[in-house]
């Protein structure tokens, strides 16, 4: 049946009006009102008219509220006029949320759109490619002329008395090309429908290092588990549950299978000879401090000018950072912080880039959204993207209230967001792990546009932990062994004596941001705080040391072995309160900077500002092209994303590391 087909709405607006014929008077009764529309059927764009008395309903759209701000079912009875949407510039758009990927199959009948052009009782429509001009007039109100190809009858004139005619233009410039005729400034010429699709999918297909799994590590459970670290395994995302398996290896050869993983960061079971103990810095005593409440709504509304621009913006990250913010002021002021919108921004000006942004986003989405099976048939990439999004958010915080119950909304716009998220970044596309860091953005803009923008300023921060070659992760690692070394040189060396100075447990804090570790809330206020880049960089480290700094002595007073020592850091999860780890956080950072006699690669990696010396030319030892597992540290610190060289300078003090030469700079 043909009202069991389904259509793509890309754009409807009603009180679009056709006048009688030119040699009869318009009256109130001889205008037919109705409902233009443009729809996408079976990859083919339609427009199509229908009296008002013969529009369909449109039940149960899934779309964005009024201001984009709210996520709602949209119920609509028959013949009730779309006022939410209209509200809103993302009209045209809203509907295109509620396209299901999978098409249906669809019979000639009532209601059904044939590629020829049709009329019947004032209703008409015909396919975009038969469209040849669309010519603009004035009567005291707007109506365009459409003029179809020769073998097509052209339908009646478009009065829009009512507004609206502006938006279907631009709607019809997203899938054809409009350009004004040389002679007649007025007629639009329409050229070939767009046809951005086949070169996009094209460079999905090119790459070759695509595999959730290195082929290699397969054929053992165990490494299977471990083996894709930049992918997010199994092992690793349900929390280090353990398995058999896992107990019944060896210390030695768990670690042997984990430096297999990650090249560069084997964990060697000898001291290598030639190098000197870290000798012990005193950092002093570590201050006390203390947070304070969240920023409120009224605090923030005191930082914007009569423009909306923010004023006082040190003091204002400043105060986020030691308290965060209120629920109701993170809508607005993440996109500051994730750098969304710029802080010297004007009101007017958020507003303009709003627009242009949500078609940007719109056009992306509709990439996807328009492929065919037949197309997604012959398309692996990006059956494997939909495959990994679709099983991910369908375990992604579903005890949240905004995430919960069957056929929830939330759920579909964390799906689509995700999937047009591959068609920005076709090199990475989606690894599993993205959809954490995108649900509480979801949660807090309670808008796709919103949340997609913020989405993709967050993932340009975090683009190196889901990279095939995990350079993020390796260059994290390593710097947070630089911190732990400084900071308790004790409970490093016990942690090497245990074979667990690889750190492999806190590997999923920093791919995810503690995601898994805190309560959803306290996620929140974490990130904001962070997003703040205060009180120095890479802070996350530091509040990875100070998990461990509250740990430590347990896990040396219980002697606590490799095994047991993954067990009880995964058993920390939702135990760990919040405002305690960054008051700790914040202490050791005050502590470091306060050190008179700091080594460079500490205040390299946390950005303290530290010149470099003079110095004489690196030794043999310090190689400056030698490769990241001979220099260790000196190259993870290098702002590159392949950071594989070693830096020049001094060598100062000295010390093995997992069979890496780690050098202090000054």
């Amino acid at each position: 049946m043909a009202a069991d087909s389904l259509l793509k709405v890309i754009f409807e607006h009603e009180g679009v009006f056709i006048h009688p014929s030119s040699n009869e008077s318009p009256t109130e009764d001889s205008l037919i009102s109705g409902c233009l529309r443009i729809v996408d059927k079976d990859a083919e764009v339609f427009v199509e008219f229908k009296p008002v008395e013969e529009t369909v309903d449109t039940s149960n759209m899934l779309c964005a509220g009024k201001d984009s701000s709210s996520v709602m079912e949209w119920d609509q009875c028959p013949g009730e006029k779309l006022l939410e949407s209209q509200q809103s510039y993302e009209t045209e758009w809203d509907m295109v949320n509620a396209v299901s990927f999978k098409k249906k199959s669809c019979t000639n009948g009532e209601g059904a759109l044939n590629h020829s052009h049709e009329k019947s009782g004032g209703a008409f429509s015909f396919a975009l490619s038969d469209l040849r001009s669309v010519t603009l007039k004035e009567e005291g109100w707007t109506f365009l002329v459409l003029k179809l190809k020769e073998s097509c009858s052209s339908p009646p004139a478009l009065h829009f008395h009512q507004g609206g005619s502006k938006e279907f233009l631009e709607s019809l410039r997203r899938f054809a090309l409009l350009s004004e005729a040389p002679e007649d400034e007025s007629c639009l010429l329409v050229g070939s429908p767009i046809k951005a699709l086949s070169q996009s999918f094209e460079n999905l297909l090119d790459d070759n290092n695509f595999g959730l799994v290195q082929q290699k590590f397969r054929k053992d459970p165990y490494v299977t588990t471990l083996g894709g670290f930049s992918k997010v395994t199994n092992y690793i995302f349900d929390a280090f549950r353990g398995t058999e398996e896992q107990h019944q290896r060896p210390p030695e050869e768990v670690a042997d299978l984990l430096g297999e993983v990650i090249p560069g960061l084997e964990i060697n079971q000898q001291e290598e000879p030639g190098f000197e103990v870290i000798t012990r810095i005193d950092l002093g005593t570590r201050p006390e401090v203390t947070r304070t409440g969240p920023l409120s709504s009224e605090d923030w509304s005191k930082h914007q000018d009569a423009e909306g621009r923010m004023i006082n913006i040190s003091r204002l990250k400043q105060t986020i950072f030691k308290g965060g913010l209120c629920h109701a002021v993170r809508k607005e002021a993440w996109k500051f912080l994730l750098g969304y919108v710029p802080w010297d921004s004007s009101l007017e000006e958020r507003k303009i880039a709003q627009r242009a942004k949500t078609d940007e986003y719109f056009r992306m989405k509709l990439q996807w959204k328009s492929v065919s099976e037949e197309q997604e048939r012959r398309n692996s990439r990006l059956r494997d993207y939909r495959s990994l999004i679709e099983k991910d958010v369908n375990r992604t915080d579903r005890s949240n209230h905004f995430y919960e119950g069957i056929d929830n909304p939330g759920l579909v716009l964390l799906h689509d967001i995700l999937m047009t998220y591959c068609m920005l970044d076709f090199d990475l596309g989606y690894v599993q792990g993205m959809s954490d860091l995108l649900s509480p953005i979801l949660y807090v803009m309670e808008s796709e546009v919103d949340a997609f923008w913020c989405f993709v300023s967050f993932m340009d921060q975090m683009h190196q932990n889901f990279e095939e070659q995990m350079q993020g992760m390796k260059t994290q690692l390593i710097q947070l062994g630089t911190l732990l070394r400084l900071l308790d040189l004790s409970f490093w060396n016990y942690l090497e004596s245990q074979d667990s100075g690889f750190l492999y447990f806190c590997f999923r804090w920093l791919l995810i941001r503690f995601k898994r570790e805190l309560s959803f809330h306290d996620v929140l206020r974490l990130w904001e705080v962070m997003w703040t880049g205060l009180p120095c960089d890479n802070f996350h480290l530091l509040v990875c040391c100070a998990i461990l700094d509250s740990e430590k002595q347990k896990i040396m007073e219980e002697n606590y072995g490799f095994n047991e020592i993954l067990k009880h850091i995964n058993e920390l999860s939702m135990k760990l309160d919040v405002e305690e780890v960054l008051q700790k956080a914040e202490g050791i950072c005050q502590q470091i900077r306060s050190c008179k006699d700091l080594p460079r690669s500490i205040s390299v990696i946390l950005g303290l500002g530290a010149a470099p010396g003079p110095g004489p030319a690196p030794g043999p030892g310090l190689d400056p092209d030698s490769d990241v597992r001979d220099c260790g540290v000196a190259a993870s610190l290098r702002p590159s994303r392949r950071p594989e060289a070693c830096s020049n300078g001094l060598l100062r003090e000295s010390s093995s590391h997992n069979g890496c030469r780690v050098a202090f700079m000054s």
